[in-house]
Protein backbone atom coordinates (compact mmCIF):
# COMPACT_ATOMS: atom_id res chain seq x y z
CA UNK A 1 0.00 0.00 0.00
CA UNK A 2 3.12 2.53 1.12
CA UNK A 3 4.65 1.43 -2.40
CA UNK A 4 1.26 2.67 -4.32
CA UNK A 5 0.84 5.65 -2.38
CA UNK A 6 4.63 6.39 -3.19
CA UNK A 7 4.45 5.60 -6.89
CA UNK A 8 1.01 7.65 -7.05
CA UNK A 9 2.74 11.06 -5.33
CA UNK A 10 6.10 10.49 -7.61
CA UNK A 11 3.32 10.77 -10.51
CA UNK A 12 1.40 13.89 -9.12
CA UNK A 13 4.98 15.59 -8.13
CA UNK A 14 6.17 14.80 -11.87
CA UNK A 15 2.65 16.00 -13.70
CA UNK A 16 2.97 19.27 -11.09
CA UNK A 17 6.88 19.71 -12.57
CA UNK A 18 5.53 20.06 -15.95
CA UNK A 19 2.93 22.00 -15.86
CA UNK A 20 5.08 24.70 -13.91
CA UNK A 21 7.75 24.07 -16.65
CA UNK A 22 5.43 24.96 -19.25
CA UNK A 23 4.17 27.89 -17.68
CA UNK A 24 7.46 29.07 -17.77
CA UNK A 25 8.57 28.50 -21.19
CA UNK A 26 5.03 30.23 -22.28
CA UNK A 27 6.20 33.11 -20.10
CA UNK A 28 9.50 33.23 -21.37
CA UNK A 29 7.76 33.11 -25.32
CA UNK A 30 5.21 35.77 -25.03
CA UNK A 31 7.49 38.00 -23.05
CA UNK A 32 10.22 37.56 -26.32
CA UNK A 33 7.20 37.88 -28.72
CA UNK A 34 6.35 41.09 -26.73
CA UNK A 35 9.77 42.89 -27.21
CA UNK A 36 9.43 41.82 -30.66
CA UNK A 37 6.09 43.17 -31.71
CA UNK A 38 6.76 46.23 -29.65
CA UNK A 39 10.26 46.46 -31.83
CA UNK A 40 7.74 46.09 -35.13
CA UNK A 41 5.34 48.71 -34.24
CA UNK A 42 8.03 51.26 -33.15
CA UNK A 43 10.14 51.38 -36.04
CA UNK A 44 7.78 52.72 -38.75
CA UNK A 45 10.16 51.70 -41.83
CA UNK A 46 9.11 48.19 -41.03
CA UNK A 47 5.90 48.85 -42.08
CA UNK A 48 6.73 49.13 -45.81
CA UNK A 49 8.36 45.94 -45.63
CA UNK A 50 6.63 42.77 -46.56
CA UNK A 51 8.56 39.84 -44.68
CA UNK A 52 8.59 42.28 -41.59
CA UNK A 53 5.01 42.46 -42.05
CA UNK A 54 4.42 38.68 -42.28
CA UNK A 55 6.85 38.47 -39.16
CA UNK A 56 4.45 40.67 -37.10
CA UNK A 57 1.65 38.44 -37.97
CA UNK A 58 3.32 35.39 -37.41
CA UNK A 59 4.20 36.44 -34.51
CA UNK A 60 0.73 38.45 -33.06
CA UNK A 61 -0.58 34.90 -34.25
CA UNK A 62 1.76 32.48 -32.35
CA UNK A 63 1.06 34.63 -29.14
CA UNK A 64 -2.45 34.65 -29.25
CA UNK A 65 -2.30 30.71 -29.76
CA UNK A 66 0.02 30.38 -26.93
CA UNK A 67 -2.14 32.34 -24.40
CA UNK A 68 -5.29 30.49 -25.49
CA UNK A 69 -3.16 26.70 -25.86
CA UNK A 70 -2.05 27.62 -22.64
CA UNK A 71 -5.59 28.58 -20.88
CA UNK A 72 -6.63 25.12 -22.51
CA UNK A 73 -4.02 23.27 -21.28
CA UNK A 74 -4.50 24.63 -17.66
CA UNK A 75 -8.18 24.15 -17.92
CA UNK A 76 -7.33 20.36 -18.79
CA UNK A 77 -4.49 19.70 -16.41
CA UNK A 78 -7.25 21.09 -13.63
CA UNK A 79 -9.81 18.90 -14.88
CA UNK A 80 -12.00 22.20 -15.23
CA UNK A 81 -15.30 22.01 -17.72
CA UNK A 82 -17.03 24.18 -19.42
CA UNK A 83 -19.87 24.34 -21.84
CA UNK A 84 -19.46 23.10 -25.31
CA UNK A 85 -20.09 26.21 -26.80
CA UNK A 86 -18.13 28.00 -25.15
CA UNK A 87 -15.21 25.80 -25.77
CA UNK A 88 -16.32 25.95 -29.95
CA UNK A 89 -15.86 30.01 -29.83
CA UNK A 90 -11.74 28.95 -28.14
CA UNK A 91 -11.68 25.95 -30.71
CA UNK A 92 -12.56 28.06 -33.72
CA UNK A 93 -9.47 30.73 -33.14
CA UNK A 94 -7.43 27.87 -32.33
CA UNK A 95 -7.93 25.95 -35.56
CA UNK A 96 -7.68 28.91 -37.47
CA UNK A 97 -4.91 30.72 -35.67
CA UNK A 98 -3.16 27.37 -35.64
CA UNK A 99 -3.24 27.40 -39.80
CA UNK A 100 -2.31 31.16 -39.93
CA UNK A 101 1.25 30.43 -38.67
CA UNK A 102 2.06 27.84 -41.07
CA UNK A 103 0.29 29.48 -44.07
CA UNK A 104 2.38 32.84 -43.27
CA UNK A 105 5.34 30.85 -42.99
CA UNK A 106 4.75 29.41 -46.80
CA UNK A 107 3.98 33.32 -48.11
CA UNK A 108 7.07 34.47 -46.21
CA UNK A 109 9.13 31.74 -48.10
CA UNK A 110 7.41 33.19 -51.42
CA UNK A 111 8.65 36.61 -50.58
CA UNK A 112 12.22 35.07 -50.43
CA UNK A 113 12.16 33.72 -53.26
CA UNK A 114 10.61 36.52 -55.02
CA UNK A 115 13.75 38.66 -53.41
CA UNK A 116 16.23 36.67 -54.99
CA UNK A 117 14.87 35.30 -58.03
CA UNK A 118 12.98 37.89 -58.82
CA UNK A 119 14.43 41.01 -57.69
CA UNK A 120 13.51 43.23 -60.79
CA UNK A 121 9.60 42.28 -59.65
CA UNK A 122 9.79 42.09 -55.91
CA UNK A 123 9.29 45.98 -55.74
CA UNK A 124 5.84 45.63 -58.07
CA UNK A 125 4.79 41.95 -56.42
CA UNK A 126 5.16 42.98 -52.63
CA UNK A 127 3.88 46.94 -52.98
CA UNK A 128 2.52 47.82 -49.79
CA UNK A 129 -1.43 48.06 -51.61
CA UNK A 130 -0.75 44.32 -51.58
CA UNK A 131 -0.15 43.64 -47.74
CA UNK A 132 -3.59 43.62 -46.63
CA UNK A 133 -4.34 41.83 -49.51
CA UNK A 134 -2.09 39.50 -48.44
CA UNK A 135 -2.76 39.25 -44.68
CA UNK A 136 -6.85 38.70 -46.10
CA UNK A 137 -5.75 35.69 -48.43
CA UNK A 138 -3.37 34.11 -45.47
CA UNK A 139 -6.81 34.80 -42.98
CA UNK A 140 -9.29 33.36 -45.65
CA UNK A 141 -7.19 30.41 -46.84
CA UNK A 142 -6.40 29.65 -42.94
CA UNK A 143 -10.38 29.72 -42.26
CA UNK A 144 -11.51 26.73 -44.82
CA UNK A 145 -10.23 24.14 -42.34
CA UNK A 146 -12.35 25.30 -39.65
CA UNK A 147 -15.59 25.66 -41.62
CA UNK A 148 -15.05 22.39 -42.92
CA UNK A 149 -14.45 20.73 -39.63
CA UNK A 150 -17.14 22.23 -37.54
CA UNK A 151 -19.70 22.18 -40.66
CA UNK A 152 -19.60 18.67 -40.12
CA UNK A 153 -19.58 18.55 -36.61
CA UNK A 154 -22.76 21.30 -36.47
CA UNK A 155 -24.30 18.88 -39.23
CA UNK A 156 -24.45 15.95 -36.76
CA UNK A 157 -24.38 17.56 -32.87
CA UNK A 158 -27.19 17.43 -31.09
CA UNK A 159 -28.66 21.05 -29.62
CA UNK A 160 -28.70 19.27 -26.14
CA UNK A 161 -24.57 18.79 -26.56
CA UNK A 162 -23.92 22.37 -26.68
CA UNK A 163 -24.82 23.26 -22.98
CA UNK A 164 -23.07 20.05 -21.84
CA UNK A 165 -19.86 20.70 -19.35
CA UNK A 166 -16.80 18.95 -21.36
CA UNK A 167 -13.20 19.43 -20.83
CA UNK A 168 -12.32 21.68 -23.82
CA UNK A 169 -10.02 19.56 -26.48
CA UNK A 170 -10.49 18.72 -30.40
CA UNK A 171 -11.36 15.26 -29.30
CA UNK A 172 -15.14 16.91 -28.84
CA UNK A 173 -15.15 17.74 -32.12
CA UNK A 174 -13.53 14.29 -34.11
CA UNK A 175 -15.32 12.04 -32.17
CA UNK A 176 -16.87 10.46 -35.65
CA UNK A 177 -15.08 8.43 -37.82
CA UNK A 178 -16.52 10.69 -40.79
CA UNK A 179 -15.04 13.86 -39.08
CA UNK A 180 -11.68 12.61 -38.36
CA UNK A 181 -11.40 11.62 -42.33
CA UNK A 182 -12.41 14.75 -43.66
CA UNK A 183 -10.39 16.88 -40.99
CA UNK A 184 -7.04 13.96 -41.67
CA UNK A 185 -7.76 15.08 -45.42
CA UNK A 186 -7.83 18.53 -45.02
CA UNK A 187 -4.68 18.45 -43.42
CA UNK A 188 -2.94 16.51 -46.02
CA UNK A 189 -3.93 18.56 -48.70
CA UNK A 190 -2.49 21.67 -46.56
CA UNK A 191 0.78 19.84 -46.06
CA UNK A 192 1.26 18.88 -49.46
CA UNK A 193 0.72 22.33 -50.99
CA UNK A 194 3.40 23.98 -48.84
CA UNK A 195 5.37 20.96 -48.95
CA UNK A 196 5.37 21.90 -53.13
CA UNK A 197 5.59 25.39 -52.79
CA UNK A 198 8.87 24.75 -50.25
CA UNK A 199 10.85 22.74 -52.05
CA UNK A 200 9.95 24.98 -55.46
CA UNK A 201 11.78 27.95 -53.85
CA UNK A 202 14.68 25.85 -52.15
CA UNK A 203 15.49 24.79 -55.27
CA UNK A 204 15.18 28.05 -57.56
CA UNK A 205 17.00 29.92 -54.69
CA UNK A 206 19.76 26.76 -54.76
CA UNK A 207 20.33 27.22 -58.95
CA UNK A 208 20.65 31.40 -58.00
CA UNK A 209 22.62 30.80 -55.19
CA UNK A 210 25.45 28.60 -57.46
CA UNK A 211 25.51 31.54 -60.21
CA UNK A 212 25.59 34.11 -57.60
CA UNK A 213 29.05 36.56 -56.59
CA UNK A 214 30.03 38.57 -54.10
CA UNK A 215 27.31 40.26 -51.98
CA UNK A 216 24.51 38.97 -54.26
CA UNK A 217 26.06 35.07 -53.10
CA UNK A 218 26.21 36.36 -49.39
CA UNK A 219 22.50 37.43 -49.72
CA UNK A 220 21.31 34.50 -51.66
CA UNK A 221 23.09 32.23 -49.38
CA UNK A 222 21.33 33.47 -46.06
CA UNK A 223 18.01 33.86 -47.59
CA UNK A 224 18.48 30.04 -48.42
CA UNK A 225 18.81 29.46 -44.96
CA UNK A 226 16.11 30.87 -44.17
CA UNK A 227 13.86 29.40 -46.34
CA UNK A 228 15.21 25.85 -44.66
CA UNK A 229 14.34 27.15 -41.71
CA UNK A 230 11.25 27.91 -42.27
CA UNK A 231 11.06 24.68 -44.01
CA UNK A 232 11.74 23.02 -40.24
CA UNK A 233 9.28 25.20 -38.89
CA UNK A 234 6.46 24.46 -41.13
CA UNK A 235 7.22 20.79 -40.70
CA UNK A 236 6.63 21.46 -36.76
CA UNK A 237 3.79 23.19 -37.33
CA UNK A 238 1.93 21.01 -39.58
CA UNK A 239 3.29 17.53 -37.44
CA UNK A 240 1.13 19.80 -34.49
CA UNK A 241 -2.10 19.72 -36.69
CA UNK A 242 -2.15 15.94 -36.50
CA UNK A 243 -1.32 15.82 -32.56
CA UNK A 244 -5.22 15.81 -31.88
CA UNK A 245 -5.75 12.47 -34.07
CA UNK A 246 -2.23 10.63 -32.16
CA UNK A 247 -4.29 12.03 -28.79
CA UNK A 248 -7.21 11.11 -29.74
CA UNK A 249 -5.82 7.50 -30.25
CA UNK A 250 -3.91 7.02 -27.31
CA UNK A 251 -6.74 8.52 -25.42
CA UNK A 252 -8.73 5.09 -26.44
CA UNK A 253 -5.56 2.98 -24.57
CA UNK A 254 -4.27 3.94 -21.74
CA UNK A 255 -4.90 7.48 -19.51
CA UNK A 256 -1.44 7.96 -17.94
CA UNK A 257 -0.10 7.66 -21.40
CA UNK A 258 -2.11 10.15 -23.24
CA UNK A 259 -1.13 12.79 -20.02
CA UNK A 260 2.50 12.06 -21.26
CA UNK A 261 2.01 12.40 -24.94
CA UNK A 262 -0.18 15.83 -25.10
CA UNK A 263 2.69 17.14 -22.64
CA UNK A 264 5.48 15.94 -25.07
CA UNK A 265 3.18 17.50 -28.44
CA UNK A 266 2.46 21.01 -26.07
CA UNK A 267 6.35 21.45 -25.64
CA UNK A 268 7.26 20.03 -29.25
CA UNK A 269 5.00 21.36 -31.74
CA UNK A 270 3.21 24.09 -29.84
CA UNK A 271 6.07 25.75 -28.37
CA UNK A 272 9.05 24.87 -30.21
CA UNK A 273 8.10 26.10 -33.31
CA UNK A 274 6.88 29.61 -31.41
CA UNK A 275 11.23 29.91 -30.59
CA UNK A 276 12.03 29.52 -34.65
CA UNK A 277 9.94 32.89 -35.49
CA UNK A 278 12.00 35.36 -33.02
CA UNK A 279 15.07 33.01 -34.10
CA UNK A 280 14.64 33.67 -37.87
CA UNK A 281 13.82 37.68 -38.22
CA UNK A 282 14.38 38.80 -34.20
CA UNK A 283 18.16 37.50 -34.11
CA UNK A 284 19.27 36.42 -37.50
CA UNK A 285 18.28 40.05 -39.45
CA UNK A 286 20.36 42.37 -39.12
CA UNK A 287 17.92 45.21 -39.31
CA UNK A 288 15.26 44.03 -37.05
CA UNK A 289 18.16 42.95 -34.13
CA UNK A 290 19.23 46.75 -33.96
CA UNK A 291 16.38 48.06 -34.10
CA UNK A 292 15.34 45.42 -31.24
CA UNK A 293 18.22 46.71 -28.85
CA UNK A 294 17.62 50.36 -29.77
CA UNK A 295 13.62 50.45 -29.15
CA UNK A 296 13.38 47.77 -26.94
CA UNK A 297 16.18 47.64 -24.54
CA UNK A 298 17.87 51.11 -24.78
CA UNK A 299 13.86 52.43 -24.61
CA UNK A 300 13.62 50.26 -21.06
CA UNK A 301 16.95 51.13 -19.73
CA UNK A 302 16.09 54.92 -20.20
CA UNK A 303 12.87 55.14 -18.77
CA UNK A 304 14.29 53.28 -15.37
CA UNK A 305 17.18 55.82 -15.53
CA UNK A 306 14.56 58.47 -16.15
CA UNK A 307 12.02 57.18 -13.34
CA UNK A 308 14.97 57.02 -10.61
CA UNK A 309 16.33 60.66 -11.77
CA UNK A 310 12.40 61.56 -10.99
CA UNK A 311 12.56 59.61 -7.94
CA UNK A 312 15.42 61.58 -6.50
CA UNK A 313 14.65 64.71 -7.43
CA UNK A 314 11.34 64.22 -5.43
CA UNK A 315 12.98 63.45 -2.67
CA UNK A 316 15.07 66.44 -2.55
CA UNK A 317 12.41 68.83 -2.93
CA UNK A 318 10.49 67.22 0.48
CA UNK A 319 13.85 67.76 2.12
CA UNK A 320 14.24 71.03 1.32
CA UNK A 321 10.54 71.96 2.07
Amino acid sequence: MEDNSSWVGGEVRQINDRAISVQLLVMMFLGINFLLILTFFKKKSFYTITRYILFAVTLLSDSLILLISDIQYLLAYFNFTIQVWLCINISMVVVVYSMVTPVTLTAMTLERYVAICMPLRHAELCSQRIHVHCILIIHSLSSIPCIVVFSSFFASASLSLYKQHRICSMQIYISHRGQDHIWSTVQQFYFLVMVIIIVFCYVKIMKVAKTASGENKKSTWKGLRTVILHGFQLLLCLIQLWTPFIESYVFQINLSLFINVRFFNYVLFYLTPKCLSPLIYGLRDDNFFHALKNYAFFDLYKRNILQSRLVVFNTKNAQCT
